[in-house]
């Protein structure tokens, strides 16, 4: 019996005087085992799952639309704190009383994090490599070099794996308050919530509000995926697809001659090229030209011509030569062999023609055949250029120094989330009997 006590008490001794290195390796080989023999490994095809729902979702429009890219950033961001979130929520409180017993024995809680820490490390690694080879093979490209590796690829998947990995040390500090896992499981969808909403790029936020976003994993991490992927040089397409949607939309008002005139003068668009071709005859009056364009069969088929929806050329030429204001201009000679062409740019740049350009007409068109007029391609462009301009957001700048600041700041909540869990387990001897 003597000799039992005596083994028992060295035993102890050895535990408590064991050095917390060892103790890490101990640690850590146990978490390993738990792995492979307690099913812990089916977190990857988990991650596997959701990162394919995600990728197949977002693939046409990452790196391709500004609005796109975003909202993909905002859904990988998500991926990682939810794959993060989930590994740790409950590894601590589900072996609270074993932990209790080896902390009276001897274990030091700096040495049990830290093996947590090194494991959870290796577990997010793994959750970063299946989610953007799942991504990838569903059809998300990483177009494009890297701002600190040659490969875009590998500098998103350090940020995916910060963000996962912070999230994961959140969790396993919120973990250590909670004594037991539906207590954990309770929390866990307010602090996703929390993350989600306080993100601040998909949701609107107040002004007074927006320090609260500093306290988030998410808003750095989408800030750095942002600046990694350029999304502020990329085209904001939402604008032209509702340009798209209201081309048949009816419009009618009253517009200048002079509008009319500055219109007609555009010379890279088809329409209006063919228009201002037309040839009109020998030396002619300003009136005889009115008259052979509004009544001769030569100009039959220009004057079916639609310029402004359902306005025809003739309507437009009636308005303008049968005016009353056009009885002082009737006299004026113009060019020989000219073109209709050369009579609006007569018209648009003579002096004294003030009283012409102001004069009034009555039209109903359509957004789509304003669009045709004015060229629709360049009036796209010129709208998604200043759609992108206005869109721009100096946060998601793409530099390495942004991209490194924001990779400090989810360093910051590893490292303050770490110490918090290893100053709250140091109490768990406080937990009540």
């Amino acid at each position: 019996m003597g000799d039992t006590a005596g083994t028992v008490s060295d035993k102890h001794l050895t535990i408590r005087h064991r050095g917390r290195i060892t103790q890490i390796r101990i640690f850590f080989k146990k978490l390993v085992r738990m792995f492979i023999y307690q099913s812990d490994w089916k977190v990857l095809p988990m991650a596997a799952l959701i990162a394919g729902l995600v990728g197949i979702v977002m693939s046409g429009d990452f790196m391709v639309t500004m609005e796109g890219t975003l909202m993909c950033a905002f859904a990988m961001a998500c991926v990682c704190i939810w794959n993060g979130s989930f590994n740790s929520i409950q590894v601590i409180c589900r072996e609270r009383d074993v932990i209790k017993r080896e902390h009276r024995s001897g274990m030091h809680v700096s040495s049990y994090i830290a093996a947590h820490m090194m494991y959870q490390l290796l577990l997010c690694l793994l959750q970063t490599i299946v989610t953007l080879l799942v991504c990838y093979l569903v059809g998300m490209k990483y177009t494009g070099k890297g701002l600190f590796t040659p490969w875009l690829i590998l500098d998103i998947g350090i940020t995916m794996l910060l963000i996962t990995y912070a999230a994961d040390m959140l969790s396993l500090w919120i973990s250590t308050l909670c004594h037991s896992t539906t207590t954990a499981m309770t929390i866990m969808p307010f602090v996703l919530i929390f993350q989600l909403i306080f993100s601040g790029s998909m949701i609107a936020i107040p002004s007074f509000a927006k320090p609260i976003t500093m306290l988030t994993i998410s808003n750095p991490g989408i800030k750095a995926m942002c600046a990694q992927t350029q999304v502020n040089d990329l085209p904001y397409e939402t604008i032209t697809d509702m340009v798209n949607m209201v081309k048949n939309l009816e419009v009618g008002g009253t517009v200048t001659v002079g509008q009319v005139l500055d219109a007609l003068q555009v010379t890279d668009n088809d329409t209006v090229s063919q228009i201002r071709a037309v040839e009109i005859g020998n030396l002619m009056t300003i009136g005889e030209i009115g008259e052979d364009l509004i009544h001769s069969e030569n100009y039959a088929d220009l004057r079916s011509e639609t310029i402004l929806g359902n306005v025809t050329v003739g309507q437009v030429l009636e308005a303008i030569f049968e005016a009353d204001f056009m009885d002082e201009y009737k006299d004026i000679s113009v060019g020989y062999e000219t073109t209709l062409g050369g009579v609006v740019d007569y018209l648009a740049s003579a002096e004294g023609m003030d009283s012409l350009r102001e004069a009034g007409l009555t039209i109903e068109t359509s957004v789509g055949d304003i669009l045709d007029l004015m060229g629709e391609e360049e009036m796209r462009e010129r709208i998604s250029e200043y759609a992108t301009k206005a869109n721009y957001n100096p946060e998601y700048e793409y530099s390495r120094r942004n991209v490194a600041m924001n990779w400090i700041h989810i360093l910051i909540f590893i490292v303050v989330f770490s110490l918090l869990s290893v100053i709250t387990l140091e109490f768990i001897d406080k937990d009540k009997r």
